[in-house]
């Protein structure tokens, strides 16, 4: 983003830099230098407009590409997740069966 962000100032300032020379170095009447510098400001208007659409593009390109990349994540932890719950149930459920049996033997003395 920073590139484009670079780039955009670079055109916006080499719009304003060469309205500016024009003005200074070609005089001509009042009617045809307003009409040059609104032709120049339509012109940096499009211009800035096309980058801000181009920028937004790349932005929500991005944000979909990380976004997918940490659906895939999520779901790979809450796998991970569910398999280590299934051990440990399964564990817990082991250890359950040997006190029960073990509070039998402690019964019957």
């Amino acid at each position: 983003m920073s590139n484009s962000s670079n780039s955009l100032l670079g055109i916006l300032a080499a719009t304003a830099i060469g309205a500016t020379l024009g003005v200074l170095f070609a005089p001509d009447k009042g009617a045809n230098t307003r009409r040059r510098l609104a032709e120049e400001a339509q012109n940096a208007k499009d211009n800035l407009s096309r980058e801000a659409s181009l920028l937004q593009h790349r932005v929500a390109d991005s944000v979909a590409s990380k976004k997918e990349t940490l659906d895939t994540k999520v779901e790979s932890i809450l796998s991970d997740a569910s398999y280590k719950a299934e051990d440990l149930i399964t564990t817990l459920e082991k250890k359950l069966s040997e006190l029960k049996t073990k509070n039998k033997k402690l019964q019957k003395s």
